[in-house]
This record gives C-alpha cells, structure tokens and sequence, in this order.
C-alpha cells in the first residue's frame, strides 16, 4: 500500500453510542452528556476540535487490500484497550 491510507473503523458509530459502551465496559454509568458549553469552558477551542466535531472517514482503501481488523466492534476495541 503506498499513499495515506485512513485506520479508522468502518463502523463508525454515534458519540451517545460510544459513551453507552464505553460505561459498560467500565463498569460505570453513562447517566448523562456531558454539556457543551461545559467542555467549552474548560478546553476552549480545542473542544469544538477534539470532542465537539464530527468526521466520517471511509478505509476504502484497508478494505480494497483485505484489510483484517483484530478488534471488529466497538465493544470488542474498547474491552482490549481498557483491560489491556
């Protein structure tokens, strides 16, 4: 493979998705957003940047090359990181 190649998951899913998983994983609640303006106040710009945005990318070309995730799911991505 030669040229940039994106290593994003091709099953993107919602920020409300992700912090349900991530709670469950952790054994923690997700009991509710965590506010804009809050995350705005404590990390500036940088909030809109880092947690605030939203992007779809597409590994259009991992998956031309066959292109075999180890860690398919969210679910399965997040228990590997956090109990690692």
């Amino acid at each position: 493979i030669s040229g940039p190649v994106l290593s994003v998951t091709p099953h993107p899913v919602r920020n409300r998705t992700f912090t349900h998983t991530l709670a469950k994983i952790v054994r923690r609640p997700a009991i509710f957003p965590a506010p804009r303006m809050a995350l705005r106040l404590a990390l500036g710009g940088m909030a809109d940047e880092l947690l605030l945005s939203s992007q779809r990318c597409d590994p259009k070309v991992l998956q031309q090359h066959g292109h075999q995730y180890q860690h398919p799911t969210l679910e399965d991505a997040l228990a590997a990181l956090i109990h690692h």
